[in-house]
């Protein structure tokens, strides 16, 4: 029997379809002019007919889990602010406080169309406002509305990509996010703060030092930075062998010869945040505790002049086993992908139980300035990478011991390359008449 007078399945469709797009701006006309629980009516509604009459799927992402921040919908946030089309006309631009770049994002009831594996995804982000009755005056029975934002992906689909979705897109998602916040990531240098919550303060970590401006042997530079790359990657290895993903080095030599800007490259190196720790402003090992766990994860902890560290008699001081007991236990198992970088000035003063495997796995010694070291500090400073006086200087190298610091220091006084090698020259000339 024909019924003409229904429409065929495929007008319904295609009907469907362009109500779906319509809802999108009727949502954000309807935000204006109509009510918020009647929005929310409407925004049903529109929701069951299109479950009813299409073969799309929609995935909620909601901002959070009750209290808990959703990770999902945070990827998605920073993921799709980075894949703005030209086309979208909102956008959402905040600078935080303390970080350095713009972080935009997608505005509220704007559509953006991503494709993944030859498969189209329709994102859009909802919001709506909600109201709470909050009791000011129990004893009056006073209270009043309290209004929130409550925030939500909708992600829209074929129903037969469900679980391509489920099990590649989502995840793809959560990674990509995870190498864009990293790559945007403003490196921090946390300091003892006991007015924090966790005993940590910070502050943004400007420090310009990287591989290729510290003043080291080139080889000893070169394994360093195949020991960090190759810990980096060995996430599973750790996790198969049975210990912590943490890797410890000591860095020992005479002042000044760049200890401290050699942590400053590896944490460039790395995107790493830096901890500062200074045992001797703790005053037990419950306080040592407190700060270990207050650390982050892909961070590196530094405690400079460990030999100075334990001088202290007094019976609520920080002690040497206290430390080996939760950098060997408790601070190793509640976070991943952490560095320790111990300093010292001689180390011939440390205990042995320090430098053992597992707490120190790499011993790197910063000697005095080499004549490839100067070069790389004349590079830096005064941008020339041959002079007629090299020669001269790679000689007198040979027979001083100097440190970079001292260099650089020379280096600085003047920015004609002639002149400053020349006060350089009869610097060393003077340590060398010194002897």
């Amino acid at each position: 029997m024909n019924t003409p007078n229904l429409p065929k399945l495929q007008t319904v469709l295609t009907a469907a379809t362009s109500l779906a797009a319509s809802a999108i701006v009727f949502r954000s006309i309807a935000k204006e002019l109509i009510p918020n629980t009647l929005q929310q009516n409407l925004h049903s509604i529109f929701q069951k007919f299109l479950i009813r009459f299409s073969s799309q799927i929609t995935i909620i992402i909601e901002e959070f889990d009750g209290l808990t921040a959703n990770q999902m919908f945070q990827a998605a946030n920073l993921y799709l602010g980075s894949n703005l089309s030209r086309s979208t006309r909102r956008i959402k631009v905040n600078k935080p406080e303390k970080e350095k770049e713009l972080q935009v994002t997608i505005d509220r009831d704007q559509q953006l169309v991503e494709v993944f594996e030859g498969v189209k995804f329709n994102w859009v982000l909802v919001s709506h406002n909600t109201e709470n009755l909050v009791t000011l005056d129990k004893k009056h029975n006073h209270g009043a509305f309290l209004r929130s934002e409550v925030r939500y992906f909708e992600l829209s689909f074929h129903e037969k990509h469900r679980e391509m979705v489920l099990c590649s897109y989502l995840p793809y998602i959560l990674c990509k996010a995870k190498t864009i916040r990293e790559e945007k990531k403003t490196l921090k240098l946390h300091t003892i703060d006991y007015n924090g919550t966790d005993y940590w303060g910070s502050v943004n970590f400007d420090h310009p030092a990287n591989f290729d401006t510290v003043a080291m042997d080139s080889e000893m530079k070169k394994e360093l930075i195949e020991d960090l790359d190759l810990f980096i990657e060995r996430k599973e290895f750790y996790r198969e062998v049975g210990k912590a993903w943490k890797r410890g080095y000591l860095l020992y030599g005479p002042p000044g010869t760049g200890k401290s800007s050699l942590v400053a490259a590896m944490a460039n190196y790395l995107k790493f945040d830096v901890y500062d720790l200074d045992l001797k402003e703790l005053q037990c090992n419950s306080d040592l505790r407190r700060l270990l766990i207050g650390t982050g994860n892909r961070s590196i902890l530094v405690v400079e002049d460990i030999d100075r560290s334990f001088e202290s008699t007094e019976d609520n001081k920080v002690t040497l086993s206290g430390l080996l007991n939760f950098i060997d236990g408790l601070w190793s198992s509640c976070g991943d992908e952490r560095i320790i970088v111990f300093t010292t000035n001689h180390k011939e003063q440390l205990d042995p139980a320090l430098l053992r495997p597992g707490r120190m796995d790499i011993h790197l010694h910063m000697s005095y300035c080499t004549f490839i070291g100067f070069k790389t500090l004349a590079s830096n400073y005064l941008k020339i990478q041959e002079h007629r006086l090299f020669p001269e200087i790679e000689q007198l190298l040979e027979k001083v011991q100097v440190t970079p610091a001292e260099i650089a220091g020379e280096l600085m006084k003047n920015k004609d390359a002639q002149i400053a090698l020349e006060g350089l020259i009869k610097f060393l000339q003077s340590k060398l008449e010194l002897g």
